[in-house]
């Protein structure tokens, strides 16, 4: 309170001499109104405020992820995302690999395979984005709130909730016609029926599933749910990447 001392003695002079408070020196309304701001209470954050918020982070958290994913090289590229072939094919793959005969007849087959699941969950993406849009549009204030004190990853458990049936009917046509682009089913049908009818031989207790279409979707999807969970957890994270005035005040406010 020392401070305050100085500019309490000038206004004081002030009021006593009748001086007009506008030929006080400049600083003085500068100090004043510093000290009001921190003697200010913050506003409590309210519904409104935190709905937007929420979503507003949301909505760039998924903007995000699936920009990296949609475009060229986004999983055939990605160390993280690139979608091999089912692990029980893996262990026929390397012995195909390994022998030239096989690997001439048979190698460039597989590559085309490879690329065209990659291919088809990065053109897939694109269909994802207007889905969690909408999801988060929708959102209630309730679940915005569940979502805001929720820790890590509540923000992604709400989407996979609410949008993993209709993302995966949406994902499924472009990943479809990305395999059959490359007649995938000509030498894919036919390996997994000699791998499912030697499947003892090979150590395996169930059959492969044929069905291409929907190991990509799971794998695209896992991917897609992973990279939103770390563009939202980014943001609660670290104030950095909260880039605007609301976005700091609610999560802010979530810190608490």
């Amino acid at each position: 309170m020392q401070s305050l001392k100085p500019l309490a003695a000038i206004l004081l002079f002030a009021i006593l001499t009748g001086c007009n408070l506008s030929m006080l020196p400049i600083n003085v309304p500068n100090n004043i109104s510093v000290i009001n701001s921190k003697l200010a209470v913050p506003k409590p954050l309210s519904q409104e405020e935190a709905g937007q918020g929420l979503k507003e982070a949301l909505k760039k958290g998924v903007a995000k992820g699936t920009e990296g994913l949609m475009k060229s090289g986004g999983f055939a590229q990605s160390l993280t995302y690139k979608i091999l072939l089912p692990e029980e094919i893996r262990n026929l793959e390397q012995k195909i690999r390994g022998n030239a005969l096989l690997n001439a007849a048979i190698g460039k087959e597989l590559d085309k395979t490879i690329d065209a699941m990659n291919a088809g969950a990065e053109k897939a993406m694109t269909k994802a984005l207007p889905i969690f849009t909408n999801a988060i549009t929708n959102m209630s204030f309730m679940d915005a709130m569940k979502i805001l004190t929720g820790g890590q990853g509540a923000a992604t458990q709400y989407l996979k909730t609410n949008t993993n049936t209709e993302l995966s009917q949406a994902l499924q046509p472009e990943i479809k016609s990305a395999l059959e682009s490359v007649a995938i089913y000509n030498h894919w049908t036919p390996i997994v029926n000699t791998v499912n009818k030697n499947k003892k031989l090979l150590g395996l207790t169930e059959d492969v599933n044929p069905n291409l279409e929907l190991y990509v979707t799971d794998k695209a999807m896992s991917a897609l749910f992973k990279e939103i969970e770390i563009q939202e957890n980014a943001i609660r994270k670290d104030p950095i990447n909260r880039t605007t005035e609301l976005l700091q005040k609610v999560f802010n406010y979530a810190d608490q």
